[in-house]
């Protein structure tokens, strides 16, 4: 079993869990992942979370992912993995199985 701080800078994400659990991954929040390519701010939250979360060992995770521009920046950065919309909506479970071996 495998621990992720999910929402990562948001809400009661606290820096204090990173030492206390024994965590594999962050997920960034979206809503930064949403302004990093248009917010100077929330483009440095991004990038010191990555840094950070790979100088402690984790794997970045990254949410709400919509737009090419906002996979540049994360790959540029050096995130590990990408969840969101530009990847593909939600779905039913027996539309998965298809989508899967058509890829």
């Amino acid at each position: 079993m495998q621990i992720s701080i999910d929402d990562f800078g948001t809400g009661y994400s606290s820096l204090a869990y990173l030492t206390r659990f024994p965590v594999s991954a962050l997920k960034v929040d979206r809503s930064f992942v949403r302004d990093a390519t248009t917010d100077g701010n929330a483009a440095a939250i991004v990038r010191a979370v990555i840094d950070m979360a790979h100088n402690l060992g984790f794997v970045v995770i990254a949410e709400g992912v919509e737009t090419a521009g906002q996979v540049a920046f994360l790959r540029s950065y050096g995130c590990d993995l990408a969840q969101g919309y530009y990847f593909g909506k939600p779905m039913a479970p027996e539309d998965i199985a298809p989508l899967l071996e058509s890829r």
